[in-house]
């Protein structure tokens, strides 16, 4: 198994209400010669956790930071005019984005979740929330 010390969090880059699933994005990463998703989990707007990569491959979603982390990434990021990032995360989103997250936690205890926009100075609106105040909001035993 691989050593995993990032868990990076990612929107998507679609607008609000975006039907996308993880086959559609499975789809366009093997069009552009990808193996596959290049997120482990995807998080469609009806809180649904699809797997995209098998954890033990190497993701396509951070670079420089693939061969150690698990992507994950929530449909949605973009305001309804396409163009404006924003938080546009569901309820049920929120709910399985942090059910994800703690279990992720429990299985590799050492990894640091972060957002794609703390580790790419080129992507400073994904995932379009500050990850770290988020995860501090439901467990203080993420962080010291």
């Amino acid at each position: 198994m691989r050593k995993i010390t990032l868990i990076v969090v990612h929107c998507t880059a679609n607008r609000a209400g975006s039907a996308l699933r993880m086959a559609d994005i499975d789809r366009y990463h093997r069009l552009l010669g990808w193996s596959g998703c290049g997120y482990h989990y995807v998080i469609p707007t009806d809180g649904t956790i699809e797997t995209g990569r098998p954890e033990e491959k190497v993701g396509a979603h951070c670079k420089n930071h693939n061969t150690h982390s698990i992507g994950v990434a929530y449909v949605g990021g973009l305001a309804a005019d396409g163009k404006t990032p924003c938080d546009t995360r569901t309820e049920a989103q929120k709910l399985a984005l942090r059910s994800l997250l703690e279990d992720l936690h429990k299985r590799y205890p050492k990894a640091l979740i972060v957002g794609h926009c703390d580790l790419d100075p080129r992507k400073p609106h994904c995932p379009g929330f500050k990850v770290n105040e988020y995860v501090k909001v439901f467990s203080t035993s993420f962080y010291p």
